[in-house]
C-alpha cells in the first residue's frame, strides 16, 4: 500500500516528500497510522551525518498514532489501539539490560539497518531510528510501541516518545535534582522546555534558562524558569551572580556544543553536577585541566534518552500531564503538515527553527 513520507535520499540531501510502498506487517510487527510526529534537532543530526543512519531512509523518531493492522504473533495489540512509538526498544538480554540500564541497550537500534519499505521506483528504504515517523503510516516491531496513557491526547502523546522522556529523565534520573536545588538549562528547544518543566516538578528553587534567542524567554518562563540569560561569553559569570557567586547545583546541557558544555560545567558550584543531553559532533572537543577537576569536585555525565525506561516512565509522565504539572503543548513552537518538514529542516539549519509538530 502506498503512503506519503519524507525521504532522506542521502546524507546532507534535502528531504523529499514522496510516495513509498509500505508492506503489510510481518510476524511480530504492527502497522501504525500516524497522528503526529515531532521534528527536532536529533533528526537534523541524522540527516547531516552527525549521527549515522543507513540511507535512503525515512526519518522521524518520535510519534504517536493508531494501530491499523498487526502481524502474526502480536497478541497484546489490536487495530484501533492508540500507541506511542519507542525508537529505542530494549532487548532485555544484553549486558546493559541485565543491569537495568535499558537506555544503553546494545541492540536497541538494530532495526534501523533493516529494509522496511521501498520507494515507488523500487529503491530500498530504511526506518530512521527504527520507527520512520515522518510518514502517514509506518510498520514497526511490536517492541517499538507502547500504549498511549489514559488522558493524554494522541497528538500530544507524540512528544512523549523522545523530547519529554529525555528532558524529564535528564532532570530526574541523570542529574537527580532535589527539592530546593538550583538548576540551569542550556538550550530552550523541546528537550530544554521539558527539562525546565521537570525541574519545576522536582521542586527546584531557582531555575535558570539559557539560550541565544531573546524571543524564547516567554516560553522558558512559562515552563518554569525563574531567570533567563542570553548566552554569551559571560554566561557562567551571570549564573554565578544569580546564585550568591556559588553557581547552580545542576546544569543540564541540551545543545551538544563544546562551548556550551564547558560553560555549563563552569556554571555549577563546587561539587555541582552537569548532565550533557545535547548530541554533538566528533569535532566538538571539550577540554579540562587536571587541577580544576580536582579542585572543583564537579561531576560531568552523559545522558542517553534521559536515562529513561519508557515502560516505567510513561505512566509517571501521564500522571503529571493529567494533574496539569506537565504541559505537552507548551513544547511546540510550530504545527505543520507533512509538506512542511523540509522547510522546518531548513529553518533549523539556519538557526531559526523551533520545535515543530507534524500533524497528519
Amino acid at each position: 500500500m502506498a503512503v506519503r513520507a519524507a525521504v532522506l535520499p542521502a546524507i546532507g540531501s534535502p528531504l523529499e516528500i514522496t510516495g513509498i510502498d509500505l508492506p503489510d506487517p510481518g510476524p511480530g510487527q504492527v502497522r501504525v497510522r500516524l497522528a503526529a510526529a515531532g521534528v527536532c534537532h536529533s533528526d537534523l543530526s541524522l540527516s547531516n551525518g552527525t549521527m549515522r543512519v543507513p540511507v535512503p531512509a525515512v526519518l522521524g523518531h518520535e510519534g504517536a498514532g493508531t494501530v491499523v493492522a498487526v502481524g502474526e504473533g502480536v497478541t497484546h495489540l489490536a487495530p484501533g489501539a492508540g500507541v506511542v512509538l519507542n525508537w529505542a526498544p530494549s532487548c532485555g538480554s544484553c549486558h546493559a539490560c541485565s543491569l537495568r540500564e535499558v537506555w544503553l541497550c546494545a541492540n536497541a537500534l538494530n532495526g534501523a539497518a533493516d529494509v522496511y519499505a521501498r520507494t515507488t521506483s523500487g529503491t530500498d528504504l530504511h526506518p530512521g531510528l527504527n520507527v520512520a515517523a515522518f510518514a502517514e503510516e509506518t510498520v514497526v516491531s511490536a517492541s517499538c510501541v507502547l500504549p498511549v496513557p489514559d488522558g493524554v491526547p494522541l497528538t500530544d502523546a507524540a512528544l512523549l516518545g523522545c523530547a519529554v522522556l529525555t528532558g524529564y529523565g535528564a532532570v530526574h534520573h541523570s542529574a537527580r535534582v532535589r527539592a530546593g536545588e538550583s538548576v540551569a538549562v542550556f538550550g530552550v528547544g523541546g528537550v530544554g522546555l521539558a527539562a525546565l518543566q521537570s525541574a519545576r516538578i522536582a521542586g527546584a528553587a531557582k531555575i535558570v534558562a539559557v539560550d541565544v534567542s531573546p524571543e524564547k524567554e516567554e516560553l522558558a518562563r512559562a515552563a518554569g524558569a525563574t531567570d533567563y540569560v542570553i548566552a554569551s561569553e559571560n554566561t557562567a559569570r551571570e549564573i554565578r551572580g544569580l546564585t550568591d557567586k556559588q553557581g547552580v547545583d545542576v546544569a543540564v546541557e541540551c545543545v551538544g556544543r563544546a562551548t556550551t558544555i564547558r560553560t555549563a560545567w563552569d556554571s555549577t558550584r563546587r561539587g555541582g553536577r552537569t548532565t550533557v543531553v545535547g548530541i554533538g559532533g566528533k569535532d566538538q572537543q571539550v577540554t579540562f585541566n587536571a587541577l580544576e577537576i580536582f579542585h572543583w569536585g564537579r561531576t560531568l555525565s552523559g545522558c542517553v534518552y534521559g536515562n529513561s525506561d519508557p515502560a516505567r516512565d510513561l505512566p509517571v509522565l501521564a500522571e503529571h500531564v493529567r494533574a496539569g504539572r506537565l504541559d505537552l503543548g507548551a513544547l511546540v513552537t510550530e504545527r505543520i503538515g507533512l509538506e512542511g518538514i523540509p522547510a522546518a529542516f531548513e529553518n533549523m539549519l539556519a538557526g531559526k527553527g523551533g520545535r515543530a509538530l507534524v500533524v497528519f
